[in-house]
C-alpha cells in the first residue's frame, strides 16, 4: 500500500505535479505554434523530425531539430546538477531555484519573440527561441520526478499512458482473482486493486491535464500570441511559493545522493 498511501499523504505535491504538467503542455503547444512547428517538451517527435530531415536533405530543419534535442538534454543535466548541489549544501527549497530558472527562460523567450516581431527570423533566431523553451522544459523534467515510489514525468506523457495501461491491466486481473479468492486473500486483493485504481487515476490525470493545457494554449495563442506565456510563468510562481513551505524536490535530492 506504499504507493497508494503516497498519493494520499502527498496531495499537495501531486497537485503541483499536475500544475507543472499544465505548464509543460501549454508551453509545448505555444512553442510549436509560434516557432517552426517543433515541440519543446516532446523529444520523441523531434527525433523523428531529425531522422526524416537528414534523409530528405533538409539540413536547415535538421539543424534546428538537433539544437532542440541538445537543449533538452542540457536542461535536464542542468536541472539534475542544481538538485544535487542543493542536496549537498542541504538547501531546503532547491526546487525554487530550478523553477525560477525555468520561469526566467520563458520570460526570455517572450522578450526575444517580441523583439523579433515583424522581422525575418534567421536560423540562429529560431534555434535560440526554441532552445530557451526547451532548456526550460528539460529543467522542469528534473525538478519533480518522484511521488513516493511513483516515477512521474511532467513534461511528456507517453510513459504516463504506458503506466496507466499497466495499472488498468492490474485492476482487471485483481478483479478476476477476487472471484475465486477466499476471505483473507480477498481483503489483500481488494487493497491491491484500490491502490492500482488510485495510481491509474493519477496517471490519467497527468495525461488529461497535458491535453487540457494543449487545448488552452492553442485557444489562447490564437487570440493573444506569445503573450499568453505569462500564464505559465505565473503558475510557476505558485509552485515556488509552495516550495518555500513544502519542499518539492526532497526525494530527488535523496536519489542524487544515493547515486
Amino acid at each position: 500500500m506504499a504507493a497508494s498511501q503516497s498519493l494520499v499523504h502527498n496531495k499537495l505535491k501531486a497537485g503541483i505535479a499536475l500544475l507543472l504538467t499544465f505548464v509543460a503542455g501549454f508551453v509545448d503547444v505555444v512553442g510549436y505554434l509560434a516557432v517552426y512547428h517543433l515541440f519543446t517538451a516532446n523529444m520523441t517527435g523531434n527525433t523523428v523530425h531529425l531522422g526524416h530531415d537528414l534523409v530528405a536533405g533538409q539540413y536547415f530543419a535538421a539543424t534546428i531539430a538537433l539544437s532542440v534535442l541538445g537543449a533538452f538534454v542540457l536542461g535536464s543535466i542542468g536541472g539534475r546538477a542544481l538538485i544535487e548541489v542543493g542536496a549537498r549544501l542541504h538547501l531546503r527549497s532547491v526546487a525554487s531555484v530550478t523553477i525560477a530558472v525555468e520561469a526566467a527562460l520563458i520570460l526570455g523567450f517572450i522578450a526575444m519573440f517580441n523583439a523579433l516581431s515583424g522581422t525575418s527570423k534567421s536560423t540562429a533566431d529560431i534555434c535560440l527561441l526554441l532552445v530557451l523553451l526547451t532548456i526550460a522544459m528539460g529543467i522542469q523534467t528534473a525538478s519533480l520526478t518522484r511521488l513516493g515510489p511513483l516515477t512521474v514525468h511532467t513534461t511528456f506523457v507517453t510513459g504516463m499512458l504506458n503506466k496507466l495501461s499497466q495499472l488498468i491491466s492490474h485492476v482487471l486481473f485483481r478483479s478476476y482473482d477476487l472471484i475465486y479468492a477466499g476471505e483473507h486473500d480477498g481483503k489483500r486483493l481488494r487493497e491491491m486493486r484500490k491502490q492500482h485504481m488510485q495510481e491509474a487515476l493519477f496517471f490519467f490525470s497527468i495525461w488529461f491535464t497535458y491535453f487540457v493545457a494543449a487545448l488552452a494554449g492553442s485557444l489562447c495563442y490564437s487570440r493573444w500570441s506569445v503573450q499568453v506565456m505569462y500564464l505559465p510563468t505565473f503558475l510557476l510562481g505558485i509552485a515556488i511559493i509552495v516550495d518555500q513551505f513544502r519542499p518539492l524536490s526532497l526525494q530527488e535530492e535523496q536519489d542524487q545522493l544515493e547515486l
